[in-house]
């Protein structure tokens, strides 16, 4: 029975030293994640600060740009050539409207053109022929493709608008 009791104790003690070394592992390996996990969050910030400087770095780039575009561009003269638009649209309305006089037309009785004009409403209605619809469904295709690059009496590239292109930096 001693022996028994002896033989207990040392597989007791074995079993023991086998958890000990188990929780030693389990903690080494807890330990080694924990490590793992604020190295690539050391490394995700470290990205992110420099997705960061390169963002600052091109808004720079574009204020520079933009104050160097502004200083050619005088307020003063934009206002005059609105003003010269709006007088020059105001002439040409002016010269459509004495274009468009007419002489001696009979007056028209509204009545009557409002029925003539529902009837030919009834006609288009009852009208199954389409085929004025033909040559709008065999209109040409939008055009595909990417313009090619052109350039203003400046030299500087515009695209489709005629506006200068933004450089890709």
């Amino acid at each position: 029975m001693k022996r028994q009791q002896r033989e207990k104790n040392m597989v007791k003690q074995k079993a023991l030293r086998v958890l000990k070394q188990k929780r030693m592992y389990e903690q080494q390996r807890d330990n080694l994640a924990q490590q793992s996990f604020n190295m690539e969050q050391a490394n995700y910030t470290i990205q992110s600060l420099k997705d960061t400087k390169t963002t600052v770095d091109a808004m720079k780039l574009g204020v520079k740009e933009m104050k160097k575009a502004y200083k050619q561009v005088k307020i003063d003269q934009i206002e005059d050539l609105q003003d010269q638009l709006e007088d020059m649209m105001e002439d040409a309305n002016e010269i459509q409207e004495a274009l468009s006089r007419s002489y001696g037309t009979p007056e028209l009785d509204e009545d009557d053109l409002e029925a003539e004009l529902d009837a030919l409403g009834d006609e288009l209605l009852a009208d199954e022929d389409s085929s004025y619809l033909d040559e709008a469904a065999s209109a040409p295709a939008i055009p595909e493709g990417v313009p090619t690059d052109t350039k203003n009496k400046d030299g500087v590239l515009v695209d489709e608008f005629g506006l200068p292109q933004i450089p890709a930096s």
